[in-house]
């Protein structure tokens, strides 16, 4: 009986450390799992994007709504363009993640008077 304890413990302690370990792996994808995406929202409404410049951090998706009677889009001002919506009619959207660091203006190709700014860092 006293030879077999040892073992004993042995086979317990690699169940146990088993366990440990697929409680981490299951409790670290849960995690991940329940972490929401970053998410912002611009109205576009009375021929102005609001809010006209935001700051969000990188992997943030920003998505804008038309609320104005007449169809608009997003364009980035840079060349090559980095996004560019198709034209937005009423309650239409358009998402952008914006996956790395930096200034990012756009406009409507519309109207283009109406201009925004996404800072992301």
């Amino acid at each position: 009986m006293i030879r077999k304890l040892p073992r004993f413990r042995t086979q317990v302690f690699t169940v146990i450390t088993g366990l440990a370990l697929l409680y981490g792996f299951f409790a670290q994808r849960m995690l991940h799992a329940q972490q929401p995406t970053a998410a912002a929202v611009v109205a576009i409404d009375n021929f102005s994007f609001t809010p006209a410049a935001i700051t969000v951090s990188p992997g943030t998706t920003v998505t804008w709504t038309n609320r104005d009677d007449i169809p608009h889009t997003v364009v980035s001002s840079d060349d090559p363009k980095a996004f560019k919506s198709k034209v937005l009619d009423t309650d239409d959207t358009f998402s952008y993640t914006f996956s790395k660091p930096g200034t990012f203006a756009y406009f409507c190709s519309v109207h283009p008077k109406m201009t925004g700014t996404v800072v992301v860092k």
